[in-house]
């Protein structure tokens, strides 16, 4: 499998749009950017083409347009990212990581629970796994 591209923050936004609905024109994405962002159409094209460039997304020729798609699914961009965080920040350590964000972020009743059930369910299934005799 190919490695991720890096994708910077900037980058980021441009792809948050063409994963939601696509493909679209380079038009279509400017105005669809967030309220404030205030980046040029020229900027907006920069970054189109630098996800062009890394093979985050492509393009097909339509008329006088470009119509632009993901050529990287949304959930291996955010595990890819999830993982480099996780081991730039807290050393590969996922429980010091998941114990600093549950003592410093406020949760609902709710988030809580489907906390609780997460665990539940991956502590019955590495019990499992780790019954199992290796082959």
């Amino acid at each position: 499998m190919e490695a991720m591209p890096k994708i910077s923050e900037s980058e980021w936004e441009i792809m948050k749009i063409v994963w939601k609905e696509s493909p679209l024109t380079a038009e279509q994405i400017a105005h669809k950017l967030p309220e404030g962002m205030g980046w040029s159409d020229q900027t907006v094209r920069t970054f189109i083409n630098r996800l062009v460039k890394k093979k985050a997304l492509g393009y097909e020729k339509s008329g006088r347009s470009y119509l632009y798609s993901p050529l990287i699914s949304e959930k291996e961009c955010v595990r890819a990212e999830s993982r480099s965080f996780l081991n730039r920040v807290f050393n590969g350590a996922a429980g010091l990581m998941m114990t600093n964000f549950l003592e410093e972020t406020p949760l609902s009743d709710q988030e809580i629970e489907r906390l609780q059930r997460i665990l539940t369910e991956k502590q019955g299934k590495d019990s499992q796994d780790a019954s199992r005799p290796k082959p």
